[in-house]
């Protein structure tokens, strides 16, 4: 049975779109298309005077002096085997000049399946952090100050759990609550539409996000509840316009979901950030940056009424795009991992991971993830590039390319209000079938040398070589399920229970579900049960694509 959806009310924002041809795409930027100089006809110079940083509609960025007054947040992604295994890779990284944590889980953790379930079987551990309960999470941050470091946690299906297993292990380490920061991703539909770590339909997973944003914006207020990723549909293929436009239209689907909650939205929006991806074309990728704030201060305060100036602010973390990371001549990726976190902090970015030049073959070794942070922190005190905000502002090719991006981006969201909004064309497979599309052209053009990747397609070496490459210990899944088991022996059976059939009954009426929640954690009820407890009421999403 069909989902009945509101329509979005970010329609009102749109207007009535134009006719456009159902097969629209957006192919990836050509260069025979740009000019080969540009000059002060190219730019709307009226749009541009009198705009500085900090300054509404944010085009050249949220912060009067920018990196001047505060660094951006230097973090490197990291989690695999079980919780002590990357307890100290995250040590290591705080050693280094790590300023923020951020936790990779692994698969069985993000699709809300228990380490020792028959389904994670070969995958504990794998492609980050295995989390079952609550005694692992304490296990992960063990001698790190959770009110003193920033962690961003990217998890989504089960994004509820993992974030109310860290504030009870917060709470239990003597951490102030309402100093905690940080951002869990809880971004459901991006995982629809590119990543796949999806469990539940639509409605009742948007109604968990919305839980949440409600839920923290009480108990821990200066942590950022939701994080609208474009990364990883950048990541399956799409093109730095449909980055853009995708993932703002979800934005303006998440601020509706919570206004339909009852929320206002002063009360919620100052807490909203953003995920980017930065790629390789330097130039596209702060015009990309650029047009997004610009986009998003338009909507927060014209068409949502938004007063408070914190809610007209597009604040985001970016990471390095791991789709251009190659096996071959791995040492190049350190060359483009500069370029692209070059691009974000030109771009204004808050926060930024560099991936580490082996992970087209593997988890980052400590090497590589030295070398990535050590980019960051070479960008930061040798470039020169964070002495003055927006340095690239003015430049007739910048702002142009700002213009073109936000006009291409507007072409794509009167698309989607055609469809019906961002909800209807996600179950439609629309937004699935542009970004299929754009990754098709782009790989057609890699196959036939039209683009050129160093390595791959031109200037191949005859001899690749052999690095040395992570790689976990068996003994660390054995070692996750004996330590599951034995907490279930160990829990106090009653409450154990009686927190999941609260939780279960919870489930069936318009409640809240975070306090119920956070009471299991605090049971030690495992992810994989609270998860199975919410698929008896919920159901499990199938994915149907009708185009």
């Amino acid at each position: 049975m069909r989902e009945k959806i509101a329509p979005p009310r970010y329609l009102a924002i749109l207007g009535t779109p134009p006719l456009i041809n159902s097969n629209f795409v957006q192919p990836p930027m050509n260069p025979d298309k740009l000019k080969p100089v540009y000059t002060s006809a190219d730019i709307d110079s009226v749009r541009l005077a009198g705009q500085s940083p900090g300054e509404y509609p944010y085009t050249r960025g949220i912060q009067p002096t920018m990196y001047r007054g505060r660094l951006w947040t230097m973090r490197q992604y990291a989690g695999m085997g079980d919780a002590e295994e990357s307890n100290r890779r995250y040590h290591y990284l705080l050693s280094h000049g790590t300023t923020g944590l951020s936790v990779a889980f692994d698969l069985p953790t993000q699709t809300g399946y228990d380490s020792d379930s028959p389904l994670a079987l070969g995958e504990v551990g794998r492609t980050g952090v295995a989390i079952s309960s609550l005694e692992d999470m304490e296990r992960l941050f063990a001698g790190i100050r959770l009110d003193q470091v920033s962690t961003s946690m990217t998890i989504n299906a089960t994004a509820s759990t993992l974030l109310a297993m860290y504030v009870a292990a917060a709470r239990r380490s003597g951490a102030d609550l309402r100093k905690l920061s940080g951002t869990v991703q809880n971004d459901i539909l991006k995982e629809y539409i590119a990543r796949g770590t999806y469990i539940y339909p639509v409605v009742p997973a948007i109604r968990l996000t919305t839980g949440l944003i409600a839920w923290a914006g009480e108990h821990v207020p200066q942590w950022n509840t939701i994080s609208i990723s474009g990364y990883h549909m950048r990541e399956a293929g799409c093109t730095a316009a449909q980055e853009l436009a995708f993932t703002l239209a979800n934005g303006c689907a998440y601020v509706d979901a919570a206004l339909a909650a009852g929320l206002t939205i002063d009360s919620f929006a100052p807490r909203l950030s953003f995920f980017f991806n930065a790629h390789s074309n330097l130039f596209e990728e702060v015009a990309k940056f650029r047009a997004a704030r610009r986009i998003w201060a338009r909507w927060m305060r014209e068409h949502y009424g938004a007063t408070n100036p914190r809610s007209w602010m597009l604040r985001f973390h970016t990471q390095t795009a791991g789709s251009t990371l190659t096996a071959q001549q791995p040492e190049n990726n350190i060359v483009r991992t500069t370029i692209e976190a070059l691009s974000a902090i030109l771009g204004g970015t808050q926060s930024l991971h560099t991936n580490g030049y082996d992970e087209a073959l593997a988890l980052p070794t400590e090497q590589a993830a030295r070398i990535a942070i050590r980019t960051q922190q070479i960008l930061a005190h040798e470039s020169g590039v964070p002495d003055v905000a927006d340095p690239l502002g003015g430049s007739y090719y910048i702002e142009a390319l700002t213009d073109q991006l936000e006009a291409e981006a507007e072409s794509i969201f009167a698309k989607i209000a055609q469809l019906g909004g961002t909800l209807r064309a996600v179950e439609s497979g629309w937004v699935q079938q542009q970004i299929q599309h754009s990754a098709y052209l782009w790989q057609r053009q890699v196959d036939s040398g039209e683009a050129i990747v160093v390595g791959v397609n031109k200037f191949q070496s005859e001899v690749e070589p052999d690095p040395h490459i992570e790689r976990l210990n068996p003994e660390l899944e054995r070692r996750q399920i004996e330590r599951l088991r034995a907490l279930r022996t160990r829990r106090d059976q009653a409450s154990w229970q009686h927190s999941l059939h609260q939780l279960r009954e919870a489930a069936r009426t318009t409640a809240n579900l975070m306090p119920h929640i956070v009471t299991a954690v605090e049971s030690y009820a495992t992810v994989g049960e609270i998860a199975d407890t919410l698929r008896q009421v919920f159901g499990e999403y199938r994915e149907t694509i009708t185009v």
